[in-house]
């Protein structure tokens, strides 16, 4: 049980294009941690590249969170994160990735973040094959299910990728002149002061959330989270969002049975997936240092 979200509390929301915004706070004594672009951070291949896994080198003197849906960009094909990791300070570390561009090995070792985590359909297929595997002794989740998501997504956004590349879908961000506007009037709004974190609600239904340690973490990915949840932007029926559903959301998580192991750097991974809910949390000292969950049935 994640004790500390018994004590979460949420905001009004806004709204736009039927994707609605709530949110969260919850107060958290964090140690000095740090998450985003960073000088000091590199993201590589292995010399001996291999599909499920790249390397992070934190060269700074703090503790830098990598999040689970961070898509990195680069090497010989795109990656995302399939767990939270915390990187020690003056570290290097091998992490767990899944692939999100099923037609390409090829180019150099470098890594960039991209400004967009992977979409929500793709997050939950992650999370709900990964902790299926966890349950039975095994670290990783089915890439399969995963490109076969990711052609639904561009599918259904109707975006051609010659790579099947999930960071293609981009483009129906930038072709959609509504829809871009209201992306860029969000990114620029920002958190708001003292938000660690934000759910999201298509009318009355609640489908997602992501909470971090401190508000500046927040922040660093607040981009990726608001152009990922806008690309299921659309005409939705005129249903209310509710923060009584929202606070049952987030509790239901925090109650769920986990699978818990040790993270790949610093802190201890919760694995949920229940006919609800499924999902990932990094806790350090009892701090969540992230968390994101999915409804099942959304």
């Amino acid at each position: 049980m994640l004790l500390a979200l018994d004590h979460v509390s949420v905001g009004h929301p806004i709204t736009r294009l039927g994707v609605s915004f709530f949110p969260i706070y919850l107060a958290q004594v964090a140690s000095l941690m740090a998450t985003g672009t960073l000088h000091g951070v590199t993201i590589t291949e292995r010399a001996d590249a291999a599909v499920p896994v790249v390397v992070v080198h934190n060269g700074t003197g703090m503790w830098v969170l990598v999040p689970a849906g961070t898509v990195v960009s680069g090497g010989r094909q795109n990656r995302t994160l399939s767990v939270s990791v915390l990187v020690p300070a003056n570290t290097t570390l091998e992490v767990p990735v899944n692939c999100v561009e099923a037609g390409r090995w090829s180019g150099d070792g470098e890594f960039g973040l991209d400004r967009m985590f992977v979409s929500r359909r793709v997050r939950r297929i992650m999370q709900r094959t990964l902790a299926d595997n966890m349950r039975r002794g095994h670290r990783g989740a089915d890439q399969g299910q995963i490109w076969a998501t990711i052609g639904q997504e561009l599918a259904r956004l109707e975006v051609v990728s010659r790579t099947s590349n999930f960071t293609d879908v981009s483009a129906a961000l930038r072709n959609d002149d509504r829809l871009a506007a209201a992306v860029e009037e969000l990114v620029t709004m920002g958190p708001l002061p003292g938000q660690v974190g934000v759910v999201v609600c298509h009318g009355s239904r609640v489908v997602s959330a992501d909470l971090f340690a401190t508000p500046d973490m927040l922040a660093c990915h607040w981009e990726a989270l608001v152009r990922s949840a806008m690309l299921e932007a659309g005409d939705r029926p005129r249903t209310a969002p509710s923060a009584t559903k929202v606070l049952k959301f987030l509790r239901s998580f925090a109650k769920a049975k986990a699978v818990v192991v040790p993270g790949v750097g610093a802190g201890r991974e919760h694995h949920v997936d229940t006919d609800h809910i499924a999902g990932q949390a990094l806790v350090l000292d009892g701090v969540v240092v992230h968390a994101s969950m999915f409804a099942v049935a959304a």
